[in-house]
């Protein structure tokens, strides 16, 4: 039995629950939020007898083996440490850091203290992205990769009102870029490594962050187009374009469609069946770590983690956005 704490009661974390407790061995145990009506009322939703409202308690508590952090990404860095130090594993939503530097202390802190730190990016642990991985040899020489995920805030409406949610707010390291953006980056990363250049396009919302934006990535054989968003939406499959083929990607966050189109013109679906709540892979692999005593995940490694900020901290630099978390 792996049992988890949550930071966060947030839908995020409805959806990470919803997906754990369908996995053998997944338990629900421990839940953090910073006022105590809120984590009594999620205990109560998921019949969960210990709550805390003071983080060092939570993470010092014994009814726990392993922490999902799902709060506001400026908080993950300090969170996960306090808990890793506590002995916890630590399975913390993406982004994983508001900067590469609070990336690589994270990291250190993991492996300081022996336990297994983890990214929750799902994308990488689904089929299809296996499939993706396998089927790129046939459409190679890959030159071309389009990452789109366009996604219109519910909370944008709100804002538009001059109620400024958490989503926009810059002290808490969010916007576009990060919390959508992301998206488009990670699996780049994790197909082709770390990229020569990054430079971005973006649309500054008045209260300090990106709405939408560009990302233009260059390898030595290699260019990526990134579309990101968080006030529109875009229904533009994303693409891998080889010299002998492209693959077309519907939904880059789930894949759950995958089009071969060969150079002949021919097209074959390589889809394979995936479950509906996309999240079970990775907390499936999260868990499978922890029986196997390893300490970082070979799918969403360290050094993927590492890049992927790099990428999204260049792409911040090239516009000048600048979060509270990098003057620390």
């Amino acid at each position: 039995m792996v049992r988890f704490g949550v930071i966060g009661t947030n839908r995020i974390t409805d959806h990470f629950l919803q997906a754990g407790l369908t996995i053998d061995h997944f338990k629900l145990t421990t839940i953090y939020s910073r006022t105590e009506e809120k984590a009594k009322e999620f205990a109560a939703k998921y019949q969960v007898e210990h709550t805390y409202t003071d983080l060092i308690e939570f993470a010092k508590s014994e009814e726990m083996d392993a922490v999902y952090i799902a709060s506001p990404t400026a908080l993950h860095c300090e969170q996960a440490i306090l808990c890793m130090k506590q002995g916890k594993h630590v399975f913390v939503e993406k982004p994983f850091a508001s900067n590469q530097q609070e990336a690589e202390r994270m990291i250190e802190v993991a492996q300081t203290n022996n336990v297994l730190l983890m990214e929750g990016m799902k994308t990488t642990h689904l089929p299809n992205f296996k499939v993706l991985q396998e089927q790129i040899e046939k459409i190679a020489p890959v030159r071309r990769f389009i990452g789109n995920f366009c996604k219109y805030s519910s909370r944008y409406d709100r804002y538009k009102e001059g109620e400024v949610l958490n989503a926009f707010k810059p002290e808490l390291s969010n916007g576009a870029l990060m919390d959508i953006g992301i998206y488009t980056a990670y699996p780049l990363v994790a197909l082709f490594g770390m990229p020569e250049t990054v430079t971005a396009n973006v649309i500054m919302l008045d209260s300090g962050v990106d709405g939408l934006g560009t990302m233009s990535i260059k390898y030595p054989a290699l260019m990526a187009d990134l579309i990101f968003s968080k006030i529109t939406d875009s229904h533009i499959p994303s693409e891998v374009q080889g010299e002998n083929g492209s693959i077309v990607i519907n939904k880059l966050s789930d894949m759950r469609q995958l089009t071969r189109i060969d150079k002949d013109g021919t097209i074959t679906d390589i889809s394979v069946e995936q479950k509906d709540n996309t999240m079970y892979y990775e907390i499936e692999h999260f868990m499978n770590l922890l029986y196997d005593g390893l300490r970082e995940s070979p799918v969403n490694s360290f050094e993927t983690s590492l890049n992927t900020i790099k990428v999204l901290d260049q792409a911040r630099k090239s516009v000048g956005l600048v979060f509270p978390a990098d003057l620390k």
